[in-house]
């Protein structure tokens, strides 16, 4: 149940132990501020109701106890489980430990330490038993001792519902572990009284006083029995140095036969304070060895052996002591008479001789005060105070109060007025002013549920909303101050509330970043990066695809896989058109790491002419991705083919153009004018001659003919006369040389 808030108040925390019917954890009273001690009716007994009446029934007997020896009881309710209500009882938390604890430790105590401790014992039963409240399991698990040695008495009256005829445990059941410290009457099944736990209480000084109970066997009924049928043996002979009067004290209470023990836990508290202070108790020494060796040396005695008889005869001068002549019966009544009277006499002498040894040895009776008004003064004048009453300080606790109230005492338990016996304790409560609260713990509390738990102890509830995860839709999933924070009272506490997953889209423009840069944009998107390796033909670091891809709809902190290139892979350039060297170069640019021996250049006569000395073909091909240092280039170089020189003198440059086409290294000129209109544009001569064999690189010439030749014409000269008009000869339609003209004169 840790973790659980009981009555939106207070919250449920480690265990700190079991019991028969009930488990007690440690708890902290939300309202108040206080650590407590939560006990709960264990599951499997809680569909029992005759189990659940009883434990609420003993849960109110038990708050009715409000004594400095008794663990106080501050509320009870129900909380729901799973199969019905399940009472509680909230009670007193004790920092200490167990005389159970303190007896493995430390093993027997020292006698005036368990005298002083079972004395409160018997005050806090005491107090029970006025009140109508057996305990029934008086036992040294049952009793704390505080840091400060104060004594505190557990389980008030729950030991009943154990043995309730109607439950479903069985006797024996309800006897293990206890037995060691049962009653003869309880062993026997028999009714039980307050007697009873003066014989438990009994059992438990045995023990602190020797270190092991009165009776020990291996089974509980084994021990029942000896309670029954036994007589312990003194706790002197166990622990040799014990006085005979704590073994009257112990054995008195051991009585097997209620009444001849104490009748009362005050009577054992009286002759305990007896004890302690040096008086004599009133419960029957024991006889030492010596004194009953030295009755068995004198041997029984005759009553009046060696003393005058009770009754003397009277004495007459010169005559008998009866008269001779008297009548029988006369003095048969007068002897009977003397017998009576002798008879009445020691009798009222006995009876005067116990009066006179009983009133000399009584105990003076005990004296009752008021108890004074403390409120309002500080611990040593509360001190100082009750000792002037004759009473003593008992526990002190420090509560909240106002600022006013700091370091005085606000609460006194017996309250003011109230009759006790002198020497009795009186329990103080010091304010200790406004002090901080802690924070409680809202983790996976609804809204509602963890303002009401920051309300009750004075907290204000913030909300704001945060996406979560399906599970957590609704309920707080963080808290600011964190828990178990002290703070004051009114601070603000923010309470983070899941809302559900929220939902964004994956980004686009992923491919090609850096893994870094693809994080850092996934971030903004509140998503996380998975990166994955694989080997690319990308630089090293580099995103090369997505999933799931870019526009996808998903919620808001999930993981998208960024496959990431590790650069072991290198695109393959296009190595076409160039020479080897070449090559290289651009394959080390692409990041190729290879040596000479991994670049194969092979030929290939080719008639092409642009395929000769260049690449025309490689492996692998371009654009495939190969490893950086293991892949082997292989290109292919052309080499021009032999062929035959063809003629194309005379040709028009048109067609020895095509002519040559075949030739890689082919340069047309000019020739100067042609001797004949009818040679302009046609070749008048080649570098190689036709029919020659020649690599189709090889370097040809060929010249042209530009145009015709143009006549040069005489001089011009002042003197000489006007030519005479005369008609240009026609040209003769074969194309010929024009007709000569007339001569001139």
């Amino acid at each position: 149940m840790t973790g659980y808030l009981f009555g939106d108040r207070y919250q449920v925390g480690e265990t700190l132990g079991f019991g028969g019917m009930s488990e007690v954890h440690r708890g902290r009273d939300l309202r108040l501020g206080r650590d407590v001690a939560i006990k709960v009716l264990r599951a499997d007994l809680a569909r029992d109701p005759s189990f659940q009446a009883r434990f609420r029934r003993e849960a109110q007997n038990a708050a009715s106890l409000n004594h400095p020896a008794i663990v106080a009881v501050y509320d009870t309710g129900e909380t729901t489980g799973e199969n019905g209500p399940i009472p509680y009882i909230v009670m007193e938390y004790i920092d200490g430990e167990t005389l159970r604890e303190v007896l493995k430790r430390e093993g027997p105590l020292d006698p005036r330490q368990a005298m002083k401790i079972v004395a409160d014992i018997c005050s806090a039963l005491d107090f029970s038993h006025r009140h109508g409240i057996v305990h029934r399991d008086i036992k040294p698990a049952n009793v704390m001792l505080n840091r400060a040695g104060a004594v505190k008495v557990m389980d008030f009256g729950i030991a009943r519902a154990v043995t309730d005829g109607s439950s479903t445990m069985t006797a024996t059941a309800a006897v293990i572990g206890t037995a060691q410290y049962l009653s003869p009457e309880q062993a026997r099944g028999e009714s039980v009284d307050a007697r009873s736990d003066v014989y438990a209480t009994g059992c438990v000084l045995y023990e602190l006083l020797t270190g092991t109970p009165p009776f020990v066997g291996d089974t509980p009924v084994a021990i029942a029995y000896q309670h029954v049928r036994e007589t312990p043996k003194p706790p002197s002979e166990v622990r040799p140095g014990l006085t005979p009067d704590l073994d009257a004290i112990v054995l008195k209470a051991l009585n097997k036969n209620p009444l001849n023990r104490y009748q009362t836990a005050a009577d054992m508290k009286a002759d305990l304070v007896r004890a302690l202070s040096g008086q004599q108790p009133e419960a029957t020494p024991l006889m030492s060895t010596e004194e009953r060796e030295a009755i068995e040396r004198r041997g029984p005695e005759r009553v009046g052996l060696g003393g005058p008889p009770l009754l003397a005869p009277s004495v007459h001068s010169g005559g008998d002591a009866w008269d001779d002549d008297e009548d029988p019966g006369r003095r048969a009544r007068r002897v009977w008479g003397f017998v009576g009277i002798g008879v009445l006499c020691a009798a009222l002498l006995v009876g005067a001789v116990w009066l006179t040894l009983r009133v000399t040895s009584a105990a003076p009776p005990t004296q009752q005060v008021a108890v004074p008004e403390l409120t309002g003064m500080s611990a040593d004048e509360a001190t100082a105070k009750l000792r002037e009453s004759g009473l003593r300080v008992g526990s002190i606790s420090y509560v909240e109060s106002t600022d006013e109230q700091r370091n005085q005492v606000i609460n006194q338990r017996p309250s003011v007025r109230t009759q006790v016996d002198v020497d009795t304790e009186v329990a103080l409560d010091i304010g200790e002013g406004v002090r901080n609260v802690s924070v409680p713990n809202v983790a996976t509390y609804s809204p509602d549920a963890a303002k009401k738990a920051l309300e009750a102890v004075n907290l204000l509830y913030e909300q704001k909303l945060e996406p979560s995860s399906d599970a957590d839709k609704d309920k707080a999933i963080a808290q600011d101050p964190a828990p178990q924070a002290s703070v004051p009272p009114g601070t603000t506490v923010t309470v983070t509330i899941g809302s559900g997953p929220a939902f964004t889209t994956v980004p686009d423009g992923l491919v090609n970043k850096t893994q870094d840069e693809a994080t850092a944009i996934l971030a903004q998107q509140k998503l996380t990066a998975v990166a994955q390796q694989v080997d690319g033909a990308a630089p090293a670091g580099t995103v090369v695809s997505v999933e799931p891809g870019p526009g996808t709809r998903v919620q808001e902190n999930s993981s998208v896989t960024l496959t990431v290139s590790n650069g072991t892979l290198m695109s393959m350039p296009n190595l076409r058109n160039l020479t080897p060297d070449e090559a290289v170069a651009r394959l080390r640019n692409a990041g190729w790491q290879g040596d000479g021996n991994d670049l194969k250049v092979q030929t290939q006569t080719v008639t092409n002419p642009a395929q000769v000395g260049v690449i025309f073909n490689q492996d692998p091909a371009a654009g495939a991705s190969v490893s950086r240092t293991t892949t082997a280039v292989t290109v292919v170089i052309g080499v021009g083919a032999q062929v035959q020189m063809p003629s194309v003198v005379t040709l028009p440059e048109a067609q020895a153009r095509a002519a040559l086409s075949g030739f890689s290294n082919v340069t047309f000129v000019s020739a100067g004018p042609a001797p004949t209109p009818g040679q302009v544009g046609t070749v008048a001569e080649q570098s190689v001659p036709g029919g020659s064999t020649v690599s189709v690189t090889t370097r040809i010439q060929v010249s042209v003919y530009a145009s015709v030749a143009t006549p040069t014409p005489p001089p011009e000269t002042s003197t000489t006369p006007p030519a005479a008009e005369t008609t240009p000869p026609a040209t003769p339609p074969d194309g010929g040389q024009p007709a000569p003209g007339p001569a001139n004169p």
